[in-house]
């Protein structure tokens, strides 16, 4: 497909996709033809709800292997910058929020890798669009769904 979205990650990422989807061809796919098989043995098929929760199960690995597949072909893999001291992707970044003065830890990732919950912010994020390309001690105003917010970065690891 033209135009098709690329997913950038982390070659970690990269490899647990390739260990899933390597899992999801090989011992589940077999798992779920067992479950047919299975179910098909308790005969008339039109009333057999074991089948029909089997097919729906195969159905539903078949849209998972197809994801996956999609998101290795379109992967972009990211490559960490050792020497620059502005906010890239990979980075690692202490912030302040003036508004409250909190502190808090960030890595920005791809959206495949994201989870807030875990300090990965995505670099699609209106928090992680708005850090990208800034260093540290500068200011930053990021529009959130909230409002302005506006955030002073202390630290770059990249």
């Amino acid at each position: 497909m033209a135009g098709e979205a690329k997913y950038k990650m982390s070659q970690e990422r990269l490899n647990e996709i390739r260990e899933e989807l390597h899992y999801l061809e090989t011992v589940r796919e077999k798992e779920v033809s067992e479950l047919i098989k299975e179910a098909r043995s308790f005969g008339d098929l039109s009333e057999n709800s074991e089948y029909d929760e089997a097919k729906t199960e195969q159905g539903k690995l078949y849209s998972k292997i197809a994801e996956l597949r999609n998101i290795l072909e379109n992967a972009e893999l990211i490559e960490t910058r050792e020497t620059t001291n502005t906010i890239a992707l990979g980075s690692r970044v202490r912030v302040t929020c003036e508004d409250d003065g909190g502190v808090e830890e960030y890595q920005i990732v791809g959206s495949q890798e994201a989870n807030p919950m875990q300090g990965r912010i995505s670099d699609d994020s209106p928090f992680g669009r708005g850090l990208l390309g800034h260093s540290a001690g500068e200011t930053v105003t990021v529009l959130a769904p909230a409002g302005e917010m506006k955030f002073k970065i202390l630290a770059i690891e990249n």
